[in-house]
């Protein structure tokens, strides 16, 4: 079982495309997406969480990962899996 997946997208994102590519191929069978495109409302809501305004914005459980650049960049020092377990990083 994986923490909860959260990613803020938009329909034509290539990097939100690979964000979720890769936490398929971590295991992570379900991703809760927030379209900003489509609910300008969760935009702000999204900038107000996490103070950035490019999506994809990833959370895991309850850390802000960030954006795919952050999320790979867990991934190769071996803290995504942790997170993705519900251990800390």
């Amino acid at each position: 079982m994986h923490a909860k997946v959260l990613m803020y997208t938009s329909a034509v994102c290539p990097y939100c495309q690979r964000a979720e590519a890769l936490l398929r191929a971590r295991g992570v069978t379900a991703i809760e997406k927030i379209r900003v495109d489509l609910e300008p409302a969760r935009r702000e809501e999204m900038i107000a969480r996490t103070g950035r305004r490019t999506v994809p914005q990833i959370f895991i459980g309850a850390t802000h990962v960030g954006g795919f650049d952050d999320l790979s960049a867990l991934d190769r020092e071996g803290r995504l899996a942790p997170l993705l377990a519900g251990s800390a990083t």
